[in-house]
């Protein structure tokens, strides 16, 4: 055969190999889904108690403490302390006095973007909306005694401290810095006794707070679900002359004994790869079964829980893990070459018990 007719063959055959290779289609694309999780916010600003004197004089230093539970993509509720300062004006003579407040707040949120827009880990802008009750204690009113108010007798002045009921409602807005960390903006209206500011005004008294922080997701707020591919088209077939048929002599059967394999889990604590000395048993059975079987191997896979730590912390616990068990097996004279080690970190979650995934699957076969 020519060189030139080999290569023409050569070239038919490579050009027929697309024919027969089938890509794999995707059915569905894999989805993003919302997963609870708790949050936390910290804030300062300013704040503005409505009174008789000038805007700008009535406004103080106020910060807010805030941790949450995010239960659906569209709603939450949070628990906060805030406060710091609150400011009064009285009129004739005029005079500004200034107390201190500490409020304890329950808020139920509604996340606008995700109510409107649907759920989206990404968006960069993300409005709220909340209402809540509150706690109010305030304390130090020593200038609001102090003022001269010429002969008037200030029927809800008070002194030490004063504890009222405070109505709220406030909008905010986060916007996403990363998966975990976002610019937090808010504003908030509370509603109080008219005892709050130590003057009669037969209405409530209202304080307003504008503020700036950081929200920051204590856990993972998503997960991503794989895409469902088609099923591949089977291979065409292809049919083969029949073999002339061989008569062969009867040999004679001869019994191998196939060890069963056996699987056993090593558990580890929240956070650490050390052994436990009630997992050493399990330790022992592999390595009684590895001693009696000398021709089988075991592999040892580390994993770690994706609800606790980082994808980088992780990692390097189920290393360690899986380490630390092959490092047992050999102690107890099992061979280098008899163990194969791997890890997955958190990528991989072989079971649905979180805390069965702080684990080492070891399988001897």
């Amino acid at each position: 055969m020519s060189i030139k007719r080999k290569l023409l063959i050569g070239i038919i055959a490579i050009g027929a190999l697309p024919i027969f290779a089938q890509d794999r289609q995707i059915k569905e694309e894999g989805k993003t889904i919302f997963k609870p999780h708790w949050f936390m916010q910290a804030q300062v600003g300013a704040a503005h108690t409505i009174g008789e004197a000038q805007f700008t004089d009535l406004i103080s230093p106020a910060a807010a403490v805030n941790f949450g539970y995010k239960f659906a993509p569209a709603f939450g509720v949070r628990v906060g302390a805030s406060g710091w300062q609150a400011k009064g004006g009285w009129v004739n003579p005029e005079q500004n006095y200034q107390f201190k407040y500490i409020q304890g707040n329950v808020d139920l949120m509604a996340d606008l973007s995700a109510l409107f827009c649907g759920f989206n880990p990404k968006r960069v802008f993300n409005g709220y909306l909340f209402a809540g009750v509150g706690l109010n204690h305030a304390f130090d009113n020593d200038e609001a005694n102090a003022l001269n108010t010429r002969t008037y007798e200030m029927e809800y002045l008070w002194q030490d401290s004063k504890n009222l009921l405070a109505g709220r409602i406030g909008l905010g807005c986060d916007l996403r810095l990363s998966d975990r960390v976002a610019f937090n903006i808010e504003a908030n209206a509370n509603m109080l006794s008219d005892k709050f500011n130590s003057k009669k005004a037969d209405n409530s008294d209202w304080q307003f707070n504008a503020l700036v922080g950081l929200s920051i997701k204590l856990g993972k707020s998503y997960t991503k679900t794989a895409p469902v591919y088609y099923e591949a088209a089977p291979a065409p077939v292809v049919e083969q002359p029949k073999p002339r048929p061989v008569v062969e002599q009867p040999q004679p059967v001869q019994e191998v004994t196939v060890p069963q394999a056996i699987k056993r889990d090593i558990f580890f604590a929240l956070n650490s790869a050390h052994l436990q000395n009630d997992q050493q048993a399990k330790i022992a059975e592999l390595v009684d079964y590895l001693v009696k079987n000398p021709t089988t191997k075991v592999s040892v896979t580390g994993y770690a829980d994706e609800d606790t730590g980082n994808s980088r912390i992780n990692m390097k616990l189920s290393i360690a893990r899986a380490k630390n068990v092959a490092d047992a097996l050999k102690a107890k004279g099992i061979a280098a070459d008899r163990i194969a080690v791997d890890f997955k970190g958190d990528t991989v979650q072989p079971y649905s018990i979180p805390e069965e995934n702080r684990v080492s699957i070891c399988i001897a076969e």
